[in-house]
């Protein structure tokens, strides 16, 4: 259901059950029932079409932003002063932002970003709700032509899978930071909210930087690189025959790690200070000129972690605190470089080293 924000109208997407929802643009509060952010409905009629599906048209409101051809949502969470706190989240939120306005001209209003930096009752809190609220908005009236990217830097995990519908039996799963008492964020609705809504001629780039991420957003085809650079695709598509794909339009999703890996944050890459591994790997490959194609860019990643020192460990701490990490989280610390592979997933499968690469 689409409904206009009460304040700057805005169109906005409703969760299932929601009584109201906050515009990430201006922040105000529309209630469900206020008479204002109704769309005007027309008499019923008997030979009335049916509503268009949201996902399919433009959304009704004003016309779109000139500079709302990109947006992106970041989201970084450090989990401050709990047992599970990660030191780098919020500097690849920080990052990314970054580099997306200066190296790709995204505008900054059109970046929503989400950290504990930001006031706890606004908007930008990475809470579960906040989270998902971003996702809808990000989803929400893409137009032919747009690009979007979804960030995400913090905890990743599993559970178990009694669908059926993944080879593994777990689900994935994103860490908000209230995960604990609100639960955590599954893959079936990661899809369900950004891939299968997407239209054609729009893209979304994922960039996941979790542990357990490499099929976080359940994309059908799955890219299985060596180490030599050689590649086939994997088809994950649901024994069922549900189709996780997008609506027509191409998403692509950057992971951390395989489903059954943790990913690392550390200072070992960056030697001044901690950051997610796949995070600081895909700017860097960016930045020194391995960003013409998918290929190339996840070749690079791979390589910078295999030949990663890893004495800075899992924490970016001493011996000690690397060891206890590795013990704790199941990563690993070693000599050889920090043990996780990138993952690259889609809804179709490409040729990686011909299909150039733009956000």
């Amino acid at each position: 259901m689409l409904v206009n924000c009460s304040n700057c109208r805005a169109a906005l997407q409703i969760p299932p059950g929601a009584g109201s929802i906050r515009c990430a643009l201006c922040h105000a509060v529309t209630l469900i029932g206020d008479p204002r952010a109704l769309p005007h409905q027309p008499p019923p009629s008997s030979h009335a079409p049916p509503p268009p599906s949201p996902y399919q048209h433009a959304p009704p409101g004003p016309p779109p932003n000139p500079h709302g051809r990109k947006k992106a949502v970041i989201i970084g969470i450090s989990y401050r002063f709990s047992r599970h706190e990660l030191k780098g989240c919020i500097n690849d939120a920080k990052c990314m932002r970054y580099l997306l306005i200066n190296k790709f001209n995204f505008p900054e209003s059109s970046i929503v970003m989400l950290t504990e930096e930001e006031d706890p009752h606004g908007p930008r809190f990475p809470s579960k709700h906040n989270i998902r609220m971003a996702m809808y908005w990000l989803a929400q009236g893409c137009q032919p032509g747009d690009s979007l990217v979804f960030h995400y830097s913090g905890h990743g995990s599993q559970q178990r899978n009694y669908n059926g519908d993944e080879a593994d039996g777990y689900d994935e799963t994103l860490c908000p930071l209230d995960f604990e008492t609100q639960g955590m964020i599954v893959d079936d609705e990661i899809n369900a909210s950004l891939v299968r809504p997407i239209p054609p001629g729009v893209r979304l780039h994922a960039l996941i930087d979790s542990c357990h991420s490499g099929t976080v957003l359940d994309l059908p085809f799955l890219c299985r690189m060596n180490r030599n650079g050689q590649y086939v695709w994997e088809d994950h598509r649901p024994r069922s025959g549900v189709w996780k794909g997008s609506n027509g339009g191409e998403v692509i999703c950057f992971s951390g790690c395989d489903d059954h890996q943790t990913s690392a944050d550390t200072s070992a890459l960056s030697k001044i200070t901690s950051t997610g591994a796949m995070t600081f790997c895909f700017i860097q490959a960016i930045e020194r000129g391995h960003g013409a194609t998918y290929g190339s860019i996840l070749s690079a990643m791979r390589s910078a972690i295999r030949n990663a020192d890893g004495g800075g460990g899992l924490g970016g701490g001493d011996v000690v605190t690397s060891l206890l990490s590795m013990l704790l989280t199941g990563g690993s610390v070693s000599a050889g470089g920090l043990r996780q592979e990138p993952q690259l997933t889609a809804c179709e499968a490409f040729d990686v080293y011909s299909k150039p690469f733009s956000l």
